[in-house]
């Protein structure tokens, strides 16, 4: 029942910000400047059937899904070693405050200059993911329990078992906030740089020209397909983690 309540809330309110939508784009008049959500909706239907718009989509999930796996494999591994030896992490603790000082931007034309367009958004969503997950990580291993590390190293507890029963969930968490937390910023930066570094075939391409020719039924289009993948990745990842979390009776976990 209230799964039921809340997914009738959640489509409440996407109803009252369309209504709000459709209120504004009556009172500017003027599709070519702001489209009413029935004629984005048309034009994403549209858009469906050509086969442009499952090739742009393929694209721009692989650069973006590439960049999140690999941001989320490096930072596992370098936040593990960074925990090990304190030297490194004094010396990552900066770098990774610069990454996420410095405008993507600027990281964009960077790499355009030296890789070309076709692997910037793949890149660029990495660096934006990566300083998130290894902040996070490092953040839940500092903070594990020295008591229970303590008991562990007496009862000369196997690593193996350590990790399960000691450092994984304390880190779960952590991790977690990490994920939910990039994964849509992963979304913006890839387009982002997908619009800059105009890739062939990319959704971040079709923006910019459906920008360049006045095309806003179809900005609007592209924009609401990115906006629709990224809540999907977001409810994916929430839907595993629930189902990770249950117990073999069935019950759930507690909420950390």
């Amino acid at each position: 029942m209230k799964s039921w309540k809340k997914a009738l809330r959640l489509l409440l309110s996407i109803a009252f910000w369309v209504l709000v939508w459709e209120a504004a784009a009556l009172g500017v008049g003027n599709s070519l400047l702001f489209p009413t959500p029935r004629i984005v909706l048309q034009t994403l239907w549209e858009l469906m059937g050509t086969p442009q718009f499952w090739h742009a989509t393929g694209l721009s999930l692989w650069n973006v899904l590439s960049g999140i796996l690999l941001a989320l494999l490096i930072g596992i591994l370098l936040a593990a070693l960074t925990y090990r030896v304190r030297l490194l992490r004094d010396l990552f603790l900066p770098l990774m405050t610069l990454v996420k000082a410095t405008p993507v931007a600027s990281f964009i034309v960077l790499l355009l200059i030296f890789i070309g367009a076709a692997r910037v958004p793949a890149i660029i969503t990495l660096l934006i993911v990566l300083p998130v997950v290894w902040t996070n990580l490092d953040e839940g291993l500092q903070r594990q329990s020295p008591q229970l590390r303590e008991v562990a190293r007496v009862y000369r507890m196997p690593p193996l078992r350590r990790l399960r029963l000691l450092t994984l969930p304390s880190v779960r968490p952590y991790f977690v906030s990490a994920c939910r937390t990039s994964l849509g910023l992963a979304w913006k930066a890839g387009i982002a740089a997908e619009i800059i570094a105009r890739p062939r075939g990319s959704i971040g391409t079709m923006i910019g020209d459906a920008k360049n020719y006045l095309n806003t039924e179809e900005m609007f289009a592209w924009t609401l397909t990115v906006i629709l993948l990224s809540l999907l990745f977001e409810f994916g990842f929430v839907a595993i983690l629930r189902r990770l979390d249950r117990r073999p009776g069935g019950e759930e976990e507690p909420p950390c």
